[in-house]
């Protein structure tokens, strides 16, 4: 086990958040591409193959072949600040923060990929040493999944079984169906109609899965058509003009249909002129979003013949996904004393309930 901090008692409990997305390559660079696909590909939550079959291919086409290709294409969407996912997931956690504070709540917020750096166990070890006994872990990821969210749960399970002293968790699974979040989603894209006028198709693109997944008894599925249903009614679309479809395929196994590309040239060669994706299951850009929708589904669509793509970027740091990221983060630290009363006033009261209820003084 790893040395813990001397025991104090009477100490105060803090609480903690650990907002946890997939992790990103430390550069657009072949060698860094390696390394985050070396891990990312070990995950036998990712690819659910025997380690037999998959090591051989892993180690000895994939990690020769494929980084350099995906450097290629981060190379197109990188910032001066480094990796998009990175810079908004760290920009979100220090806004939840700050609205978290803003509402009277004494919670410290880290933020960690799953796969890259800050690990998920460095930001947890932050949180621990300063004093956190409770630690909420809340995925970016509004669709439950086992590749993306238990897989997070993964690293927290593998972080906390080398622990003595282990905080108390709590974990999100899902919010794909949240009031805030949809409201969030159904506001970004009217913010881009009202300035770029309507589409004839809204195309909303998940990421893909094996198809097997879904046999296999993973809601992922299901969740991204609630979501996009609750979408699509918000926004008061016909179900002719809401299409949820499914990206990111990889390998030559089915994968959850349809397919984002092949629908959006198909919807070129029936005439629709122009479409507008977003992509709900995303709360941060990245290269899914900004490369491989933004980049190739635009260039699929207009090769086909249609005439406007429009992509509608991510909720990022949008204000109001931020107010409803903090609503869901408060319905699950409900019961611990994240507040503190600072109204002399307001804490003698308190004793005086606490003393007329029988409470010790």
């Amino acid at each position: 086990m790893r040395p813990e901090p001397p025991y104090s008692h009477g100490q105060a409990a803090h609480m903690g958040i650990v907002w946890v997305n997939l992790g990103s390559p430390d550069a657009p660079t072949p060698s860094a591409l390696r390394r985050y696909l070396a891990r990312f590909l070990a995950d036998p939550r990712v690819v659910e193959l025997p380690r037999a079959l998959w090591w051989p291919i892993l180690h000895g086409i994939i990690l020769n072949v494929r980084p350099r290709k995906s450097a290629a294409k981060y190379a197109t969407i990188w910032t001066p600040e480094g990796s998009p996912l990175k810079v908004w997931t760290e920009r979100q956690a220090k806004l939840l923060q700050g609205l978290l504070g803003e509402r009277g709540h004494r919670v410290q917020v880290r933020w960690a990929m799953r796969y890259g750096q800050p690990a998920v166990g460095a930001a947890l070890d932050t949180l621990k040493a300063a004093g956190c006994t409770r630690i909420l872990v809340l995925p970016a990821y509004p669709q439950y999944c086992a590749a993306t969210t238990a897989s997070a749960f993964d690293e927290v399970y593998a972080w906390a079984s080398g622990l003595r002293w282990v905080p108390e968790l709590r974990f999100v699974n899902q919010y794909h169906d949240d009031a805030g979040y949809i409201g969030a989603l159904a506001a970004r894209v009217r913010a881009h109609w009202a300035q770029h006028g309507r589409p004839e198709r809204l195309v909303m693109s998940f990421h893909g899965m094996p198809a097997r997944t879904l046999q296999r008894g993973d809601p992922y599925h299901c969740q991204c058509h609630k979501t996009g249903r609750l979408l699509a009614e918000a926004l008061e679309l016909p179900p002719e003009q809401a299409v949820v479809t499914f990206q990111s395929r990889f390998g030559k196994a089915q994968w959850l249909q349809p397919y984002t590309e092949p629908t959006l040239v198909a919807l070129a060669q029936q005439g629709v002129r122009r479409v507008d994706v977003v992509c709900p299951g995303f709360t941060a850009d990245c290269i899914e979003t900004l490369e491989e929708i933004d980049q190739e589904a635009r260039a699929a669509f207009l090769g086909a013949g249609g005439q406007a793509f429009h992509y509608i970027p991510c909720l990022n740091d949008d204000i109001g996904w931020v107010r409803a990221l903090a609503d869901i983060a408060e319905r699950h630290l409900a019961g611990w004393p994240t507040k503190q009363e600072t109204d002399p006033a307001a804490s003698a009261a308190s004793r005086e309930r606490a003393l007329a209820l029988g409470a010790p003084r």
